[in-house]
């Protein structure tokens, strides 16, 4: 399943891990993705939110 937020579309970002030998091989930052009862349209969803926007109130969630 992909890596992305439904609320912002954010993805995993990529880069280098760099050893002590500077041996370069390619790595990814993961989002760290919940899955939530959201409300949407009025109506429960279970989504897959990053905990940044649940934090900034993006969300609301379904009590």
């Amino acid at each position: 399943m992909a890596q992305i937020c439904e609320i912002c579309g954010r993805g995993p970002q990529f880069g280098n891990r760099i050893s002590h030998a500077h041996n370069v091989t390619k790595r990814r930052w993961n989002l760290n993705l919940q899955s939530v009862r959201a409300l949407v349209n009025g109506a429960g969803r279970r989504m897959r939110v990053c905990t940044s926007c649940i934090r900034s109130g993006k969300v609301q969630k379904v009590a």
